[in-house]
């Protein structure tokens, strides 16, 4: 403490003594206190040298016992003292002693050696009072109080819970003697029985004090209770001087308390911290545990065989989405709060940062999130793509199938037909009428080969679509076109046999031949016809619909034409019937050159007649149909266009709200919530979206003309909002968390954010190596030469010499030191959380390892080291256990057994984060 200081303290104290320059003579009660007090001071000193003192105004006359008196209490040696019995060797000592006291920064007032020399009891008792001032009393302090406030306050706080104490000052406070039993019991219960003393019995309270504080406190008895209860109103500093006989001799249960304390606050905050890291590190496990398990789910992209299946897939997936992702996208942005919160406590508490097991940083986990979003991303577009696939799988087999049984129909029984002998035995007639049947055959057999086609390309498409059932189809198509090489073999066979028996043909009936080469093109027009009226359609717009409904009415633009020729073949029929019954024709059989009967003929096109209308409500349902698709499309559209945006907009106003300096941190903070709270209160217009957006996909509608937005640009847009409000509001948190426990006022927080915003041009929130040596210089710091004249500012020799001239000398190590500890992962950037905690850190008002190691050793009684017991009596039970579990054994030479090392363990408070 510097001599000012001490000037100060004492001048306060010793501006009373004026009193004795104006009246030589002490009230007597009060002057024979003060002897009583100040004769006991002395002498529990004194008495550490082997000597004492009787008269105080007499025994210090020589000089010799008030400097060895100063010696003991201050633990200095003063000059060697004068020997000689005469006056002026008396003085010489006197004056030794008066200048070790002026040397201490006292001023003495109006005490000269001559006074206490010739035996001055006023000047003496005073200059007593000086000392006991300036070595018993002036270093008191309590909460920055002075020394005889500090006092008082120490004494009310020991006695505030005793009944009937009320410590006021240093006079009739303690005439009851209660306060001196309050003081005795509070720190040593175990010596007065505190209960049975009573107000109006100061002569029991005051001797029962005095007795206890001399046999057990060693204070000697510096007053009789007499004294003190037979004054009106006694003296103050003999009472100051007794009492603080008492705080010195409680000091060092004070000191230990402190420690105690001290120790318990550091280990609170560590165990604090503890927790929170493993909480971080379960839920960062966990949620890298769900993020482990689904990707595999998302990237299997192993197809299903059925519509069904592949549509319960689609089910699962938005299950998923609606219900199981939300919750993981909250944790992982609580995690990122937590994380933050944590690092900025550490930081507060001057810890280390921390740092999660391997594989567990936010960068591990943000970067394990961004592979689901990517596998969930291309789950949903291969979703799709597989139900439509399966959906044209399924058209095309079933076309396949027609096709087939239609060809096989009409197949049946042809080969047998062709493998008959009938031309070996038949009439000459009956041969001619052979050769006209098969050529007749031979037009059908072509007529069919364009069906056989078709066929066999839609196997090639199902195979090239890989359709789970193209084993059984390339086996079917196989045996079509097997079975079709074959009849195109007999049918050659069969035409070279009549042909060699052709010139015994003479005659033929041309009327069947024109019906046979008529009916059958007819025929298999209608067998077309009924079959395109039939065929399903897959459409996706209304374009499509209409396209198809304008092929319709072609098409029966084409049936009056159609109706004129059945009406010419079946007058071929009648005619031949005609000639017959004139000419008396044998028509035992049917027309040798067709199987296709007028019936026949008619049946079919009365069916062609009957699909017509079923095909005209089939195009018209399709039609209701896709305008109710359209419908779907626009509703979405309308929202999304109105979603898209104002996503968009709140994040450039939170981008805002962050950058911009409006207010305080909590104005800010408020202004944050509420906009929290109108996202919040947006969340239904998503859900319905989600809802349309459903309804979208489950009428298998793949495109939407109509908007941009797509529903996973929605929900990428809502989640980065949800997490950017959450983010920026914990930002603001832990600004005014720093903000409070730096002591950085509202003022400082604004030139800080401005100076910050300034150089921040790009509103990243982040800053440049050079930005924020820049936005360092703009504060008053120093960072060194600036060759490259980065900053802008002056040329380097101007903002050289500006920089010396302001004092500050830091270059370029400097700067780096401070890089590594605003960006301690070398990202090359710097956040505002980062700067404001480099800015705060110098005031930072922080236990530190040399604190807490200072507060064990009192705890251990100055020694090395510190027992169980020793923690367990001192500390709470479970920050003891928490101790004890903790310290490695002490292994210095001095070492007793159970020794702990308090040393290394205070070290390790401030060096490990993972204790």
């Amino acid at each position: 403490m510097d001599h000012q200081y001490d000037n100060m303290h004492t001048n306060d104290y010793m501006q009373p003594e004026d009193d004795w320059d104006r009246d030589l003579l002490l009230d007597p009660a009060w002057e024979k206190q003060q002897r009583k007090t100040f004769t006991a001071w002395c002498n529990s000193h004194l008495r550490k040298a082997g000597t004492q003192i009787e008269n105080i105004d007499e025994d210090f006359r020589d000089g010799l016992k008030l400097m060895l008196l100063l010696e003991v209490i201050s633990g200095e040696r003063l000059p060697k003292p004068e020997r000689g019995k005469m006056r002026v060797h008396k003085i010489a000592n006197v004056n030794k002693a008066l200048n070790f006291i002026t040397s201490k920064g006292v001023k003495l007032v109006s005490i000269g050696a001559e006074e206490i020399v010739d035996g001055n009891a006023k000047m003496t008792l005073g200059m007593i009072w000086t000392i006991i001032l300036r070595f018993a009393i002036q270093d008191i302090s309590v909460e920055e109080t002075s020394a005889k406030e500090g006092l008082l306050l120490w004494c009310q706080r020991k006695t505030a819970p005793y009944k009937n104490v009320n410590i006021q000052n240093f006079h009739i406070s303690w005439k009851d003697g209660l306060g001196f039993c309050a003081l005795i019991h509070r720190h040593r219960p175990e010596l007065i029985d505190y209960g049975k003393l009573r107000k109006d019995d100061p002569f029991t309270n005051l001797n029962t004090a005095f007795d206890v504080a001399e046999r057990f406190l060693d204070i000697p008895r510096m007053l009789d209770a007499e004294d003190i209860v037979g004054t009106a109103r006694p003296d103050e500093k003999a009472i100051m001087t007794y009492v603080s006989s008492f705080y010195h001799a409680f000091s060092g249960a004070q000191k230990a308390e402190t420690a105690a304390n001290r120790i318990c606050k550091v280990l609170a905050v560590n165990q604090e911290n503890e927790q929170l890291m493993e909480d971080y590190e379960k839920l960062a496990s966990d949620l890298l545990e769900w993020i482990r398990r689904t990707i595999p789910w998302l990237e299997n992209r192993a197809p299903e065989n059925t519509m069904q299946a592949m549509q319960q897939k689609l089910e699962d997936f938005r299950d998923y989405r609606r219900l199981h992702k939300p919750p993981k996208v909250q944790e992982k942005c609580q995690l990122e709060i937590n994380f933050n919160t944590l690092q900025t406590k550490l930081r507060l508490s001057n810890r280390p940062a921390f740092m999660p097991s391997e594989g567990k940083m936010v960068s591990d986990i943000n970067r394990a999130w961004g592979g689901l979003e990517h596998a969930e991303k291309g789950y949903e577009e291969w979703l799709l793509n597989e139900i439509r696939r399966l959906e044209r799988l399924d058209h095309l087999a079933e076309k396949f199938r027609q096709k087939a049984s239609i060809h096989e129909a009409w197949t049946d029984g042809k080969e047998n037909l062709l493998q008959q002998k009938d031309y070996e035995t038949a009439s000459l007639s009956d041969i001619k009428a052979l050769l006209k049947k098969h050529e007749a055959f031979e037009s059908d057999l072509a007529a069919h080969q364009d069906r056989v086609e078709q066929i066999a390309a839609i196997a090639q498409e199902l195979n090239e679509l890989d359709y789970y059932d193209s084993p059984n189809v390339n086996a079917r198509c196989q045996r079509i076109c097997d079975q079709w090489d074959h009849l195109g073999a007999l049918t050659q066979k069969r035409r070279e046999a009549l042909e060699r028996t052709e010139k015994l043909l003479e005659t033929i009936d041309q009327l069947y031949l024109e019906y046979a080469k008529r009916a059958a093109p007819f025929n298999n027009w209608m067998e077309g016809a009924m079959e395109d009226l039939q065929d399903t359609f897959i459409v996706h717009t209304i374009e499509e619909v209409q396209g198809l409904t304008t092929a319709h009415e072609q098409f029966k633009a084409t049936l009056p034409e159609a109706d004129k020729e059945r009406q010419a073949i079946l007058g071929i029929h009648n005619e031949v019937s005609k000639i017959a019954q004139t000419y008396h024709v044998n028509m035992a059989g049917s027309n040798p050159y067709s199987t296709i009967s007028p019936q026949e003929i008619n049946k079919k096109w009365d069916h062609v007649r009957q699909l017509v209308p079923r095909r005209d409500q089939a195009l018209v349902d399709e039609h209701a149909r896709q305008q109710q698709n359209e419908r779907l499309r626009k509703q979405f559209a309308s929202q999304a266009n109105v979603i898209g945006p104002w996503i968009q907009t709140k994040m450039q106003e939170i981008g805002r709200i962050s950058i911009e300096m409006h207010g305080t941190l909590e104005d800010q903070l408020n202004h944050l919530r509420q906009y929290e709270k109108s996202i919040v209160n947006y969340k239904p217009k998503i859900d319905q979206l989600e809802s349309d957006h459903q309804q979208i996909q489950e009428a298998l509608i793949f495109d939407n003309k109509h908007t941009n937005y797509t529903m996973e640009h929605i929900r990428v847009g809502w989640e980065q909002l949800l997490t950017t409000i959450a983010r920026t509001i914990n930002e603001v948190e832990n600004q005014i968390l720093t903000r409070d426990a730096k002591g950085i006022s509202q003022e400082q927080m604004n030139e800080f954010r401005n100076s910050f915003n300034h150089f921040d041009r790009e509103h990243s929130g982040t800053l440049g190596p050079d930005e924020f040596k820049a936005c360092l210089i703009s504060l008053g710091y120093d960072i060194g030469n600036d060759p490259q004249k980065k900053t802008g500012m002056m040329d380097s020799d101007d903002f050289r010499a500006c920089l010396i001239s302001m004092g500050y000398n830091m270059g370029e190590a400097e700067f780096a030191r401070i890089m590594n500890v605003v960006d301690p992962n070398r990202l090359g950037v710097v956040t505002f959380q980062a700067f404001i905690d480099f800015m705060s850190r110098e005031t930072a008002d922080t236990d530190t390892a040399d604190q807490v190691m200072a507060s064990f050793k009192i705890l251990a009684g100055e020694k090395n080291y510190i027992t169980a017991d020793e923690l367990r009596r001192e500390l709470p039970p479970d920050q003891a256990a928490y101790c004890i579990a903790r310290m490695a054994p002490y292994m210095g030479h001095d070492a007793v057994p159970g020794a702990l090392d308090y040393m290394s363990f205070s070290t390790a408070l401030y060096g490990e984060s993972d204790l």
